[in-house]
């Protein structure tokens, strides 16, 4: 059987246009200590928590459908493999349904089994379905 990539899905009470816009202002949902830029391909950008950072560059952007973030670079401190999110992607796909908007989340290799696995899936579930959520639906995220 397959490994599945770690998925969540939120859905939203904005436009599309409008979740785009937020999902790209990862300072307010995600890492405050951000640099750099994420508005169109090849933007490269770098979050940091601590000893840890992660760099990013946009490898994909169908405006108000889908972003992907390809981590170029990394140091995850806590765990053995520190390079661990090297190579994989962070994909958010936006479906217009009615007043609302779907975003479907997904950290490509990032699968059961991978040492960062289980507390990567908790950390990006808090961060996609809390904060980036409360940003977009009442204008204020928690970003670390």
């Amino acid at each position: 059987m397959a490994k599945k990539d770690f998925n969540t899905t939120i859905t939203v009470n904005a436009s599309a246009v409008e979740a785009m816009k937020k999902i790209n202002q990862v300072n307010l949902w995600w890492a405050k200590n951000f640099s750099g830029k994420a508005e169109k391909v090849n933007d490269t950008f770098t979050v940091r928590f601590g000893e840890t950072f992660v760099d990013f560059q946009i490898s994909e952007l169908v405006p108000n459908k889908k972003v992907a973030w390809k981590v170029t670079d990394c140091n995850l401190h806590w765990i053995k493999a520190k390079k661990e999110w090297k190579g994989t992607e962070v994909v958010f796909e936006i479906k217009a349904n009615g007043n609302n908007t779907q975003i479907d989340f997904t950290h490509v290799g990032l699968v059961p089994g991978v040492e960062c696995y289980n507390d990567c899936e908790v950390g990006w579930t808090g961060h996609i379905t809390n904060s980036l959520v409360n940003l977009i639906n009442k204008g204020k995220g928690q970003p670390e």
